[in-house]
């Protein structure tokens, strides 16, 4: 056997050694919180008696691992992580003001990255390739337990500090001042500081993902696709331009995704368009282009997963840093029905916004007035800060890692709709290999019951379906395909004959019955 299984590991109990450990650990900290009590600096300050508490006692959880556990190689990554965690509370407590913003960014943030890699190597680099999902419904983490309630409240706090209190984030701010120094000569900002976690959450857990599913050809070119997207399209790029004193344009990104790119007043006829030199022009009739022509085009030809699932950024983020929660998508009718009705709504909302602020902008503001800038600004709260960030990330360890695409994305409804009445991809289905093991509804993330569509052998023809691919690589018996073909038989009917059309004529039952 190439993997122990780890609860068979688990059942022989720790080891006294680790043990041993353990309780060492436990001690320290205890010791700790004596030393707090008299007032002993710097751990009279609970930032740092927080920080350094959570990380002894986090070491010893690690070190209570069987020696005999496969997993047990994963203590160095979990060590790393904790302890980057426990770097980045001190440096929240002002420890950037004495110790070099380099080396926090090393030790915090590097030791984060490097311990997440660690423990993906650890976890799924060993053995034959293929998809192992041991613990999924029983890790407290991954199936709504108090571990994810705390992580849902600390991710949606980081949110609300970010957007509407960004003075108490300095501390970790300062910490990202040498990238910022080196991309754009000036000091970091909070939306800096998020885009940099945000691509290297991406770049990391995508290296996770490379480790998970590599025994897929179509999950590892997605990945790649997704880390390159993030990391240069919507990271590099922009700053690479604000450098060169050329406005900050995100190319991954365009109308209603980013409706403010032909806003009159920000993009279409505004700053951009009369920007120095010709780059600012081309910024408009690009994201024009793309969304006029591009969007239809490529949907046409191999759906909505052409940006959905390998070049938007939010699904950059819910591919890689969300995979893990990917079962915890809600599958039921109610969810569904909820799901048309509110993301439909947002993208009349923006498609009629959109068209109000240009003819505002017609009649010099004869329509709205001073109006149309709050609207504009209203529209980005709710949706761009509260639904896409607050709602949309932070909720990603309680509902999944799709709750903005599913529920508000207007982009993802605009793609929808050409994807169910005029696109050339669907997943086809092998009815008549399917064993009905749940497998492909489970790891959905869109919500879509798969195993209805599987069991019927009809073909899944979805707005919602973003083309990830899971439902096919989870499938023990290769019953999904993901295919682009012609429109001819795209919509067909249930192939497999079910329970609801068998109905038994009453006199062949009577006939069967007396002649027996």
């Amino acid at each position: 056997m190439e993997r122990l299984d780890p609860t068979l590991a688990l059942a022989s109990g720790p080891s006294k050694s680790t043990s041993r450990s353990a309780q060492v650990m436990a001690g320290l900290a205890l010791l700790l919180g004596v030393v707090y009590l008299f007032g002993l600096h710097p751990f009279n300050q609970p930032p740092v008696l927080v920080a350094a508490v959570g990380l002894l006692l986090s070491a010893a959880v690690i070190a209570d691992r069987p020696s005999g556990d496969p997993l047990s190689g994963s203590r160095l990554g979990k060590s790393l992580i904790f302890g980057g965690l426990a770097f980045g509370v001190l440096a929240l407590a002002g420890l950037w003001r004495v110790i070099p913003d380099w080396i926090l960014l090393t030790v915090s943030t590097g030791a984060v990255c490097a311990g997440t890699v660690v423990l993906a190597r650890a976890r799924y680099g060993h053995g034959s390739g293929g998809i192992r999902n041991h613990g999924v419904f029983t890790t407290p983490m991954l199936s709504r337990g108090g571990v994810a309630w705390i992580a849902a409240i600390v991710l949606t706090g980081f949110y609300v500090l970010l957007y509407w209190f960004p003075q108490s984030l300095e501390g970790i701010i300062r910490t990202i001042d040498p990238i910022s120094y080196t991309l754009r000569g000036v000091p970091s900002d909070q939306w800096f500081m998020y885009g940099t976690f945000y691509s290297l959450a991406v770049l990391v857990m995508g290296v996770r993902a490379l480790y998970r599913y590599r025994h897929d050809r179509y999950q590892r070119w997605r990945t790649v696709s997704v880390i390159l997207a993030q990391g240069f399209l919507a990271y590099l790029l922009p700053h690479i331009l604000a450098a060169f004193n050329e406005p900050e344009f995100y190319f991954s990104y365009f109308w209603p995704l980013k409706p403010e790119y032909l806003w009159p007043g920000d993009f279409g006829s505004g700053w951009i368009w009369n920007h120095p030199g010709r780059l600012g022009r081309f910024m408009v009739i690009w994201g024009a282009v793309i969304s006029f022509v591009g969007v239809p085009v490529l949907t046409y030809y191999f759906g909505k997963r052409w940006y959905c699932s390998w070049v938007c950024g939010c699904g950059c983020l819910a591919e890689t840093a969300g995979d893990p929660y990917r079962h915890l998508a809600d599958s039921s009718v109610r969810s569904w029905q909820i799901e048309r009705w509110m993301i439909h709504g947002v993208l009349v909302l923006v498609t009629f916004g959109t068209a109000i602020l240009w003819i505002n902008s017609a009649m010099e503001g004869g329509l709205l007035g001073s109006f149309s800038g709050g609207f504009a600004r209203v529209y980005g709260f709710v949706f761009g800060s509260v639904f896409a960030g607050v709602i949309g990330v932070g909720f990603y360890p309680l509902m999944g890692a799709r709750v903005w695409c599913r529920f508000g994305c207007p982009q993802a409804a605009i793609l929808g709709l050409i994807q169910r009445f005029y696109s050339r991809f669907r997943i086809t289905t092998n009815g008549g290999q399917c064993i009905s093991c749940g497998n492909c509804t489970t790891y959905c993330e869109m919500g879509i019951d798969v195993r209805w569509y599987a069991q019927r052998g009809q073909n899944i023809v979805r707005a919602s379906c973003v083309g990830c691919g899971m439902c096919a690589s989870v499938c023990p018996r290769g019953v999904l395909k993901l295919e682009n073909s012609s429109l001819e038989g795209r919509l067909n009917g249930p192939v497999l004959i079910t329970s609801d059309e068998v109905d038994v004529l009453e006199e062949d039952w009577a006939a069967s019955v007396s002649w027996k």
